[in-house]
């Protein structure tokens, strides 16, 4: 049967590279902010683009105004490093990285924002977090046991609790995640897909809000510290692409991606030794079927119209960690010093 399933998604990946073509002529891109700080995760809403940065630091863009809002929340005396950000209809919500972790709940009609959870441990980092709906959560952590840490919410953001590792599959030593764009969780339904790299590249696979997990392995590179998957996504609960690579070696751009049609049971390296080299952030284009992508990371910003079989380089920016789009033709990224917006057109 394993056999069967990798032919069947080489028949498919051959398909799709039949129908390749270029769905766009150029991009248009506007600055929005432009200063120093590093952005790594992104929340977008009608008219509004949130960010989360370095220093305590966390705010939207008012597209439809042109102002920006930011604020900065301290710890004591620590200002927190945000990486992970994820939004429902009244609230966002941020989370620091390392000791003690850090998770705030941000009220959209005041700003004000609350502690709701915090850890410490020497070995906490968290990477990223996304909500199934207006109750439901997850956020995702290397691990402090032999586990990820994974939180859960069941409330809307209020209370959050850290799945015991007995419920969770357990990690290789060595492997963990990367805090890279806030894309190594993917929610699609009631489905949540994680993913892992160091000593392994896997999938963690939930069916059902996170209550049981499978994992899956995948063939993109691994078995160094800062090898493996650093990105996901998933067009719907069977097209799926993970990219990634070697965070040391930028432009290796061998067993990066890979390509999944059957909601990454399986896995097909495609565009290997061609295209990007070490990718930070992954997404489907709205509304194309799978067919497009675009990804962000050392090499610049680039994109496919064959879902994924191959790339194109759209702009040499190296400083861009992170991606995410507001429709088919409009596009938020972020890194270094910087978050713009890119406007594709026909």
């Amino acid at each position: 049967m394993k056999h069967f399933a990798i032919i069947i998604l080489t028949c498919c990946i051959s398909v799709v590279h039949a129908q390749e073509k270029s769905l766009f002529a150029k991009i248009d891109v506007d600055t929005l902010i432009f200063r120093k700080m590093s952005i790594r995760a992104l929340y977008h809403e009608p008219n509004k683009i949130w960010y989360a940065a370095d220093n305590g630091r966390f705010g939207f863009v008012d597209i439809a105004a042109n102002n920006i809002y930011e604020k900065r929340i301290t710890f004591d005396s620590l200002k927190p490093e945000f990486r992970s950000m994820a939004g429902t209809k009244d609230f966002v919500y941020v989370l620091s990285i390392t000791n003690p972790a850090l998770l705030y709940q941000i009220d959209k009609k005041t700003n004000k924002s609350k502690l709701v959870y915090s850890e410490r441990h020497p070995k906490v980092f968290y990477d990223s977090m996304k909500f199934w709906n207006e109750k439901e959560g997850i956020a995702l952590g290397d691990p402090t046991d032999d586990c990820f840490s994974v939180l859960i919410t069941r409330d809307g953001g209020t209370n959050w609790q850290k799945l015991p590792c007995d419920s969770f599959p357990k990690l290789s030593d060595g492997e963990a995640a990367f805090a890279a764009s806030n894309t190594n969780i993917v929610i699609q339904g009631d489905t949540c897909w994680m993913v892992s790299g160091g000593k392994k590249a896997r999938i963690f696979y939930s069916p059902d809000k996170g209550r049981n997990w499978h994992v899956h392995d995948t063939p993109i590179t691994q078995g160094h510290q800062m090898s493996g998957i650093y990105t996901a996504d998933f067009y719907d609960e069977n097209i799926g692409y993970v990219a990634g690579g070697n965070y040391d070696e930028p432009e290796n751009n061998i067993g990066n991606k890979a390509l999944t049609m059957d909601g990454g049971k399986t896995w097909q390296l495609v565009s290997d030794d061609a295209g990007f080299g070490y990718a930070s952030c992954i997404q489907y284009v709205p509304g194309s079927n799978g067919k497009e992508l675009a990804c962000v990371g050392a090499t610049g910003l680039w994109y496919s119209a064959d879902g994924g079989i191959s790339w194109e380089k759209w702009r040499d920016d190296k400083s861009l960690y992170v991606i995410v789009f507001a429709d088919e033709k409009t596009a938020y990224a972020a890194g270094k010093d910087k978050l713009i917006r890119i406007r594709f057109k026909k």
